[in-house]
């Protein structure tokens, strides 16, 4: 019998099946975001593909009610767990009107939606990190109860804004989340020709803050990590840094050939970890899921992302002088 890993943290039957649909759906709106752009009708695709355990798991970790997300642009499991809908993610990736993020200015992956509390992330890569920790400044000012959670990617970590935006969060003992979201690659560049250190987590301690790595395959190992972090940070104890380690399963764009620079044998390799078919299996061994309930959430959640495609497809694109909004003072 497999042992009830959920129930030891906390987590009721119903959450953890919460859990695998969320993730379920990030995939499934990711595949059909890339056949749209192999057909022609959207411009861009960023994926979340084998990030979808570390992304769930760590977002049911946090109070959807109070905490602020500060994504990266593959965090599609984090924005779907903090209110985000199908819908709206392919509003973002047709670039329509209704778009949340940015109305259609921007490129998928830039999500940002103030009334769920995701802050809107910016291209260049890592300035979110400081912003995190501006949020978590501006909640102790005000005497607020809540914690900033930021994540990036391994190549990210080398990146000037991650080490200031650490050390003042770590001087400071802001209630920050620092979650590194290690993918093996910064686009083309392998783990072990951007950083000597074994694990991003070393770095933590040149900071003064604690750092874990955990599996970024598996969403309770994840939960269990950051629900502690959250923990600390409601303490007043400051921030913490979590390395989740999992596969980036697509290439890093939908420009990208990452035939270049990996052998697709690497890549069959790491599907057979695939984080959705390893979580489905717990489930199904504990008895909270089966092969027909299993069938009747694949069947929803088809039904939601085609539902959502037909909507995206036929709104209306935002009038051509509303790229001047927000850009000149208005009289």
């Amino acid at each position: 019998m497999t042992e009830n890993r959920h129930q030891a943290l906390g987590l009721s039957d119903e959450a953890v099946l919460e859990m695998y649909e969320t993730m379920l759906l990030a995939r499934k709106i990711d595949e059909r975001m890339w056949l749209l752009n192999r057909a022609g009708k959207i411009p861009f695709v960023i994926s979340c593909q084998g990030q979808e355990a570390a992304q769930v798991g760590a977002a049911f970790a946090l109070d959807r009610e109070k905490d602020y997300v500060l994504p990266y642009y593959r965090d599609m499991g984090v924005v779907l767990t903090f209110g985000m809908t199908a819908k709206e993610l392919m509003l973002s990736g047709f670039a329509k009107a209704e778009d949340p993020n940015s109305g259609g200015r921007q490129m998928p992956g830039h999500f940002g939606q103030k009334k769920n509390r995701i802050v809107t992330g910016s291209s260049p890569v890592t300035t979110q990190v400081p912003h995190a920790v501006g949020v978590a400044l501006g909640g102790r000012m005000e005497g607020k109860d809540l914690v900033t959670f930021v994540t990036f990617g391994e190549g990210s970590s080398n990146q000037g804004d991650f080490h200031e935006g650490a050390n003042f969060a770590a001087v400071h003992k802001l209630p920050v989340i620092f979650m590194c979201e290690n993918n093996k690659y910064a686009i083309s560049v392998p783990y072990d020709k951007q950083v000597a250190c074994e694990k991003i987590s070393d770095r933590a301690i040149g900071y003064g803050m604690p750092g874990v790595t955990v599996d970024g395959n598996d969403p309770l190992e994840v939960y269990k990590a950051v629900k502690e972090a959250a923990d600390r940070g409601r303490r007043g104890e400051g921030p913490t840094l979590v390395e989740t380690v999992s596969y980036r399963l697509t290439a890093h764009s939908s420009d990208d050939d990452d035939r270049a620079y990996r052998e697709q044998e690497e890549v069959a390799e790491a599907k057979k970890n695939d984080p959705i078919l390893s979580f489905e299996n717990y489930l199904k061994e504990i008895g909270v899921l089966d092969d027909e309930k299993a069938k009747e959430i694949g069947e929803r959640i088809a039904g939601l992302v085609n539902e959502a495609t037909d909507y995206a497809e036929n709104a209306p694109y935002a009038e051509p002088e509303y790229a001047l909004k927000h850009v000149y003072a208005e009289q």
